[in-house]
C-alpha cells in the first residue's frame, strides 16, 4: 500500500511538473476526522516537549547540586558532625543524593537521641535509605513513561489518519466517477501528512525516553553507592562508640 502511494505521488509530480506544498490549503481540504488526528498529534507533541524540558532541567539541577553536595557532606561526616551534614543536605533540595542521605542521617540520629525508638539503628537507617531511594526514583521517572507511550502510539495515530485519507481518496473517485490521479490527490496528501506528523512526534519521544532511562539508571547507581557508603559509616561510628564504652 505504501509503495503504491509513493508511485501515485511520483506520477502526480511528473504530470503536474511539481506540486507546491500549501499547509493552509491542505488543512482546509482535510476532513474533520483527519483534523482531529492532527490536533491529537500536536497535543501529544506539546506534552512530550513539556516533559523533555522539565526532566532536562530537573536532571541538570540534580547533577549540579549533587556534585557540590558530595564533598561538602563527606567533610562533615569525617569530622563526625551529623547535625552539620543534615544542614548541608537541606541546602541542596534538588540533589537526588541529598534527599537519600538526609533520610538515613535523620533516622540514625533519632535512634541515637532517643532510646524509646524500637529496632536496631543500622537496620532502621537502611530501611529509611531504601524508602528514600524509592521515593526519589519515582520523582525522577515522573512523566518519562508518557514519552514511551507517545513514542509507541503516535505512529499508529498517524496511521489512523492515513487510513482516513485513503478512504476519502476512494470516496473522491466514487463521487467524481473518475479514476484519474486528480480525484485521489487530496486524500493521498492528507494520508501522507498525518503519517509524517505521527513519525515526527514519535521519533524524538523514543530517543529522549532512551536517554532519560540511561540517566535514571546512572542516578540509581549513585544513590545505591551513597546509601552503601553511609551504612558503612554508621557501622564504623557504632563500633567506635562501643569500643569507647
Amino acid at each position: 500500500m505504501f509503495l503504491q502511494l509513493q508511485v501515485w505521488s511520483l506520477l502526480l509530480l511528473q504530470e503536474g511538473g511539481g506540486v507546491a506544498f500549501d499547509p493552509r490549503s491542505m488543512w482546509n481540504q482535510m476532513g474533520s476526522l483527519a483534523k482531529a488526528v492532527v490536533i491529537l498529534l500536536f497535543i501529544m507533541s506539546a506534552y512530550s516537549i513539556g516533559v523533555m524540558i522539565d526532566r532536562f532541567m530537573a536532571y541538570s539541577a540534580a547533577r549540579k547540586q549533587s556534585r557540590a553536595f558530595a564533598p561538602a557532606v563527606a567533610g562533615a561526616l569525617r569530622e563526625g558532625k551529623l547535625d552539620e551534614a543534615v544542614k548541608i543536605a537541606d541546602r541542596y533540595k534538588k540533589s537526588h543524593l541529598a534527599k537519600v542521605v538526609v533520610a538515613g542521617l535523620q533516622e540514625f540520629q533519632a535512634h541515637q537521641i532517643s532510646t524509646d525508638i524500637p529496632g536496631e539503628e543500622i537496620d532502621a537507617s537502611k530501611r529509611a535509605l531504601d524508602r528514600a531511594e524509592a521515593i526519589v526514583r519515582a520523582e525522577l521517572k515522573r512523566g518519562v513513561s508518557g514519552l514511551a507511550t507517545i513514542g509507541s502510539t503516535a505512529p499508529f495515530v498517524g496511521l489512523f489518519g492515513t487510513v482516513v485519507g485513503i478512504i476519502n481518496a476512494f470516496k473522491g473517485i466514487s463521487n467524481e466517477k473518475s479514476t484519474g490521479l486528480g480525484a485521489v490527490a487530496g486524500g493521498i496528501s492528507e494520508a501522507l501528512v498525518t503519517t509524517a506528523i505521527g513519525l515526527f512526534v514519535a521519533i524524538p519521544a523514543v530517543m529522549v525516553f532512551n536517554y532519560f532511562t540511561n540517566r535514571i539508571e546512572a542516578f540509581d547507581v549513585e544513590m545505591g553507592n551513597s546509601s552503601s557508603e553511609l551504612i558503612d559509616y554508621f557501622l564504623k561510628r557504632t563500633q567506635r562508640a562501643a569500643t569507647r564504652k
